[in-house]
């Protein structure tokens, strides 16, 4: 085997056939020579056979980097889509407790204004009833007259109205 068939084997790539015949022993009779010739194709082929077996195992071993590279997105990408389900459920339930949130208070506004109204009421009341005592029966007439008229004079302001012309 000269040099030129050496570097054309390296360059091929898979074994040449050349390189898988065993050598025959030289006819000169130089044994040393044949020997060494010998052990260096045995070098030569066994290093193409490592080098083309580490060749196919580093692509296998590109493969399964990338599959487990692919599995361990979509892992990641499933983990995300789980977070952003989540926090949209929990802006929707905010929203809707922002909403229950702002309908108490207008009932609470509500009730007080009632409240309120019902106790100016009985304070009225138990002031008539208070002063009704000392009163006679004119005076008594004339309270109820101007208790009816300033009732009139406050409902209508409150709905909007001017005041009652009585």
């Amino acid at each position: 085997m000269n040099l030129h068939q050496r570097t054309s084997a390296r360059r091929r790539g898979p074994l040449s056939p050349e390189c898988e015949k065993p050598l025959q022993p030289n006819s000169a009779g130089n044994d040393l020579e044949s020997s060494l010739l010998q052990i260096f194709t045995d070098h030569h082929r066994t290093s193409l056979r490592l080098r083309e077996t580490t060749v196919i195992e580093t692509e296998k071993a590109k493969k399964e980097a990338v599959r487990v590279a692919d599995l361990l997105v979509d892992e990641v990408n499933g983990g995300v889509q789980e977070s952003f389900v989540n926090e949209k459920r929990i802006e929707m339930e905010i929203r809707g407790l922002a909403a229950s949130i702002v309908r108490f208070m207008k009932q609470s506004d509500q009730w007080l204004t009632a409240t309120h109204s019902i106790n100016t009421a009985i304070k009225v009341c138990l002031s008539l009833n208070y002063s009704l005592l000392f009163l006679n029966y004119w005076d008594f007439e004339f309270m109820i007259e101007l208790w009816i008229k300033e009732f009139k004079y406050n409902f209508a302001i409150k709905e909007g109205e001017g005041p009652c012309p009585c």
